[in-house]
């Protein structure tokens, strides 16, 4: 199995590049790849060459670059965040989603855009800001209310993720029917997910909570294979197991909150990446989880090419529309999922 995931994530990794190049090249300007790479080397180095232009150098360094990295980091965090979520209810249709962190998202986004709130924070609009606090905060009031006795049973953190993204949802459209003049078409937009609004600031608010989610989660490869057993064996085992979910719901949430802050409500990708890596590496999450992330890196680069070249679709979309029939065909296929 070992050998076999490295083969994957070699395979990924020249995925990723190739999705890369491609991404580059294409656009209202295309280009071709030796021309991008040129374009790339000669930004890089500060060069300068004949049959490169400034035109050029502008679109892929602020326009093309920052999208396509923008939306590999968010898939990443996105697959990263629903293994983590899977692994923690013990559950394969668990994702992201499921603690309240779109709708806490949505909420603030739809705040900040109804509402008129304008201000910048580290280069950050208000609605990227509002959004990630909004996510983060539902997230809190779950757990809180989740708590009993010092413990946080998975099935009422479950309930209770559901029933107050429920209400935060309620509370999304009261202010969008009550206040939507002239602005509905803007949240509709942002709740369908976009990277259209990628910029170099996005790329770097989302780069270090995705740098310390994905290195801490890592190093919890093997409590979350324990977790796999049950919260009484995982504490028989030695595992302190309410401190350890705790670490992990902060983590998770902090990679599936920064990803809705910048590109707003994308489905499925936390949900099926984790399904589909796990099917081809095991339930190891040593490997489950730089699978996830390459995988999920690939699969929302292609998807935003595709979104690009259709007209800027909105992203989330096009996930659905893929996901949605991936993931039926695999509950035909297999009548029971194993974790």
């Amino acid at each position: 199995m070992r050998a076999r995931a490295v083969t994957v994530m070699v395979l990924l990794l020249v995925a990723a590049v190739a999705v890369f190049i491609l991404s580059a090249t294409q656009g209202t300007s295309a280009m071709t790849a030796k021309h991008a790479l040129r374009v790339l080397w000669t930004w890089a180095t500060g060069q300068q060459a004949a049959d490169i232009s400034v035109e050029d150098i502008t679109i892929v360094r602020d326009i093309r670059l920052p999208r396509l990295i923008l939306g590999m980091l968010v898939g990443a965090c996105l697959a990263v965040a629903g293994a983590v979520m899977q692994a923690f209810f013990q559950n394969p249709m668990a994702a992201p989603s499921i603690i309240g962190v779109s709708a806490g998202g949505a909420l603030g986004a739809t705040a900040a855009i109804m509402f008129g709130f304008e201000f910048w924070l580290w280069r950050l609009s208000s609605v990227t800001v509002s959004a990630f606090a909004g996510a983060l905060g539902v997230t809190a009031v779950v757990y809180l209310l989740s708590r009993r006795g010092g413990r946080t049973p998975v099935g009422v953190l479950l309930l209770t993720g559901i029933a107050v993204g429920s209400v935060v949802s309620a509370a999304s459209s009261l202010i969008l029917i009550t206040r939507g003049q002239g602005q509905m078409d803007r949240v509709v937009y942002w709740m369908l997910g976009s990277l259209s609004g990628a910029e170099w600031a996005k790329v770097q608010m989302i780069w270090p909570f995705a740098l310390l989610g994905f290195g801490v989660v890592y190093l919890y490869g093997r409590d979350l294979n324990v977790l796999l057993l049950g919260d009484e064996q995982a504490h028989y085992l030695g595992l302190n197991v309410e401190q350890v979910k705790l670490v992990l719901l902060v983590l998770s949430s902090m990679l599936a909150a920064s990803a809705v802050a910048v590109s707003g409500v994308i489905g499925f990708v936390g949900l099926i990446i984790p399904h589909i890596s796990r099917l081809i590496v095991g339930p190891d999450h040593r490997w489950l989880l730089p699978t996830a992330a390459l995988s999920g890196a690939v699969l929302l680069a292609l998807a935003d090419l595709g979104a690009r070249l259709g007209g800027e679709i909105p992203i989330g979309i096009i996930t659905s529309m893929l996901g949605a029939p991936f993931f039926l065909y695999l509950l035909h296929r297999r009548r029971e999922y194993d974790m």
